[in-house]
């Protein structure tokens, strides 16, 4: 049961970072694109801390963080041309976090910015649902809340991890593209939304 609470939309506050950082790490710790990049356990679990950490704070000071209810849901947004991707961890963010793995990070970088539009655009960094509370609409929730917020009226890219991930965004109306390939690695899926009719 999802109650009213959790149908609520609200936007995140920075006391909000940790709490969002950690959840979003918890579920990156086993997705294929990170286990690529650090395949070492323990570090995977610090430096996507860290690295979350810079994405989320970047994200709630520059673009947007939207949650429902008692975080039952979080979508998180940029807006370019102001960032990059990974809410642009640096190169220097990357080599204090990451140390030898900053090569497959830039890597990845490489593959996201050899997709990223060079027109304005949202760029949906995370969509992510309580695992108990899937099933029940809240991403499209999310999604919605922020699609016809048409004060913006700008198309949305994002590039996913998972076919799982892909085929959801496909059914909320985004349209893949070709996939990327990492080195050596998984592929990416890029997905695109164009804005609805001005009217």
């Amino acid at each position: 049961m999802t109650g009213q609470l959790d149908q609520k939309a609200w936007t995140a506050r920075p006391d909000d970072v940790p709490t969002i950082t950690m959840l979003l790490a918890a579920v990156a710790m086993f997705d294929p694109v990170t286990e690529w990049l650090l395949p070492d356990l323990r570090q995977r679990r610090n430096v996507l801390q860290r690295l979350i950490a810079v994405q989320v704070d970047h994200a709630v000071e520059r673009g947007d963080v939207t949650i429902l209810g008692h975080m039952t849901a979080i979508a998180v947004w940029h807006p370019y041309p102001e960032t990059r991707p990974w809410a642009a961890p640096t190169r220097h963010d990357l080599g204090a976090a990451a140390g030898r793995a900053a090569v497959r990070f830039q890597q990845l970088l490489q593959a996201l910015d050899s997709y990223r539009p060079t027109t304005a655009h949202d760029w949906l960094s995370w969509l992510w649902v309580r695992p108990s509370h899937r099933s029940r609409g809240l991403g499209r929730h999310l999604l919605d809340h922020r699609h016809h917020a048409d004060h913006r009226a700008l198309p949305v890219d994002t590039v996913v991890t998972t076919t799982g991930a892909r085929d959801t965004l496909t059914a909320y109306g985004y349209h893949p593209h070709t996939p990327l390939h990492l080195p050596s690695g998984p592929r990416l899926w890029p997905l695109h939304r164009d804005p609805p009719p001005v009217t």
